[in-house]
């Protein structure tokens, strides 16, 4: 595969996630209000569930082109997820002195996206 192919798709990839990415953000501020920021919360659980999932499908249960992988991998869940806004969002309410929510983003965003993973790999090896 050349390079400039590799670039592409994972550009292709990256478009689509970064606007998933607006558009949840977005959804979850009119939804659930800015006080707490439940949208990056939803794709960091959401983005490990989806990489969980599509990692053990395609390296345990089926044989795809690796351009997939660059896909979806590294253009999609990269733009996607959120791992620096993250902890930008839980340091600045800590800073703010909202110390609890602070927390509850910071394990919240931990604990759920490992179990996320969890749960996308044991859907993975169900397929």
């Amino acid at each position: 595969m050349e390079r400039m192919d590799k670039f592409l798709i994972i550009s292709l990839g990256a478009i689509l996630g970064a606007n998933a990415r607006y558009w949840l953000g977005g959804w979850a501020a009119e939804r659930f209000g800015t006080t707490f920021p439940f949208g990056t919360l939803i794709i960091n659980v959401t983005g490990s569930l989806m990489l969980g999932f599509f990692i053990t499908l395609v390296t345990d249960r089926f044989l795809v082109d690796p351009r997939w992988r660059l896909l979806v991998t590294i253009g999609f869940l990269g733009a996607y997820t959120t791992f620096s806004t993250y902890t930008y969002e839980s340091v600045n309410l800590i800073l703010k002195g909202q110390v609890g929510l602070g927390l509850i983003n910071l394990l919240g965003s931990s604990i759920l996206g490992a179990a996320a993973v969890l749960a996308g790999i044991l859907l993975g090896k169900a397929v």
